[in-house]
């Protein structure tokens, strides 16, 4: 990443102002004029321009995977094993986190009843 100025131009920008600086070209306005407006040269605000949409492009890209994955997956697996588990039992639907929170032993505040959205004791 090329950001530092060219000579002549002051020294370190924030990248909230080298930000705002790219926003206003992307958004239509002149390059020449735009890079007047900051106190910087064309080139610089055209390096400033390729860093910005360099790091979109890779905010943008899917993460690689990691061991969360895993683990996430057979927690998946795990919930809809109980989920079975408990449509077995013949338990209403509305009383299904209280069976499986008693199961798991949570405290009653911390189940949360479908059918009115509070969290029941």
């Amino acid at each position: 990443m090329s950001s530092t100025p060219n000579p002549g131009e002051e020294g370190h920008f924030s990248s909230e102002r080298k930000t705002a600086a790219v926003l206003r070209f992307l958004r239509g306005k002149n390059l020449e004029l735009v890079s007047r407006e900051f106190g910087v040269s064309a080139s610089t605000l055209s390096v400033w321009r390729e860093d910005f949409l360099a790091g979109g492009q890779a905010a943008l890209k899917s993460r690689p995977p990691d061991a969360r994955d895993d683990k996430i997956a057979r927690l998946r697996a795990r919930v809809g094993e109980l989920t079975l588990e408990l449509k077995g039992t013949g338990a209403p639907p509305e009383k299904i986190p209280r069976v499986c929170g008693q199961r798991f032993g949570l405290p009653g505040y911390l189940i949360r009843e479908p059918n009115n959205g509070r969290f029941g004791g």
